[in-house]
């Protein structure tokens, strides 16, 4: 199979849950645990770091490989979904998976993966601890796709376990609580293995207290530490948070052996995007008229980019909007300000909801705007609709942004 006969059978042929909703997800980790083993256990032969949270926890990981890079270290990096082409997900020292290991691992596994009807998810946090394996990585950050407890990734015992915020996200999975969505984040913390909050959240806080003194885990939420804060390439005031649960991370890693200076911290944070290849947080696309997309697509997300938009001064605002169709557009709507000119579009995948859908909903909190066929259809109506002077925000979904970049 050529490298796009490979992504077409993973795409179509297995359950992925970001294209298709909840038919992909699983409910244990019986299959992942079979692969490792078919695979000898590829994980057990680097060391990690493993990362949750409702947002925050792909900057998080960047940052944190960027920083690890510049003090020398060989490091993984898996990341999920992709923006642009699926070997984003898989990233050593910033450098992307090349497309004959891919093709050679579905190839040589493909009748294991049928036979065992394996997820999407499943096949690729397989192929991710392969080649960082077969690659010797001095570390590899690892991202949870969801939640934490069943995902697929929690196979691995890392140097330092962390958790960036708990929000309402994905609740037919993870609970529709913080609590309860807490309890799965936190499904990660290991024995004897630190973690790291990045948030103190009165609703959450004690539910990663008692997992971490179930489990002999010291536990430190960053935003109570008193750390120098230093500056990252990450555009927007809210990777403030992100910022700090990096360094406090660091912290940790020393404690392991690690030789991470304060100059490697600094210039990691500075060279994240330059180092690891990270795309679509507040990602300037345009400058005159500014346009800036973001991948924030919950409520938490949303409210920070919408607090930074606030921020931004210019004369008249458009935003470029879609959605996949099980999001639940009440649980984000009062988030959007009334004056402004909106452009519904619908991202090009399954799971997309229909403008005429999301027209109408919008319509009905006086949120006036028109529909488009694409993605670029309606940007480039924002472009030229727009002075010099204005401001442009595309977003609302990962899918999104991934059209418009």
């Amino acid at each position: 199979m050529t490298y796009q006969d490979t992504l077409d059978w993973m795409f179509s042929q297995l359950p992925m849950y970001q294209r298709q909703g909840k038919v992909a997800f699983k409910e244990d980790l019986s299959n992942t645990l079979i692969l490792a083993d078919y695979l000898n256990n590829p994980e057990r032969n680097f060391k990690s770091i493993h990362i949750a949270g409702t947002n925050g926890k792909g900057s998080t990981s960047h940052m944190l490989a960027s920083v690890l890079q510049e003090a020398g270290y060989k490091v993984g990096l898996y990341t999920s979904p992709h923006l642009k082409d699926f070997r984003e997900r898989i990233r050593i020292n910033g450098h992307v998976v090349s497309k004959q290991f891919v093709t050679e691992f579905i190839k040589q596994n493909k009748t294991f993966f049928e036979v065992n009807s394996l997820s999407f998810f499943e096949m690729t946090v397989g192929m991710a601890f392969e080649y960082f394996s077969m690659e010797k990585v001095d570390i590899a950050v690892i991202e949870v796709g969801l939640g934490g407890r069943l995902d697929s990734t929690n196979i691995i015992i890392p140097e330092v376990s962390v958790i960036t915020n708990i929000g309402i996200d994905h609740t037919q999975f993870l609970g529709n609580t913080l609590e309860a969505i807490a309890f799965e984040k936190g499904g990660i913390i290991k024995r004897n293995i630190p973690v790291v909050i990045g948030e103190t959240q009165e609703e959450t806080a004690s539910v990663f207290k008692d997992l971490a003194c179930k489990n002999n885990s010291k536990i430190v939420f960053a935003d109570q530490e008193i750390i120098k804060i230093y500056e990252s390439d990450l555009l927007g005031t809210y990777q403030s948070k992100n910022i700090k649960t990096v360094i406090q991370a660091i912290k940790e890693l020393r404690v392991k052996g690690f030789k991470i200076s304060e100059q490697h911290l600094k210039k990691g944070l500075l060279k994240t995007v330059e180092n690891t290849g990270l795309l679509g947080r507040w990602q300037v696309i345009n400058e005159s008229p500014k346009a800036v997309c973001d991948t924030g697509h919950n409520r938490e997300g949303l409210s920070y980019v919408m607090n930074q938009i606030h921020n931004e001064s210019y004369k008249a605002l458009h935003i470029v909007l879609g959605f996949v169709n099980d999001k639940d557009l009440s649980s984000i709507i009062d988030l959007f300000p009334k004056k402004a000119t909106y452009y519904f579009c619908k991202p090009n995948i399954p799971r997309g909801l229909k403008t005429n859908v999301l027209k109408r909903i919008f319509n009905e909190h006086r949120l006036k705007g028109k529909v488009y066929n694409s993605v670029n259809e309606a940007y480039m109506s924002a472009l030229r609709n727009s002075d010099l002077d204005d401001f442009i925000f595309i977003g609302g979904s990962t899918f999104v942004v991934a059209e418009i970049i």
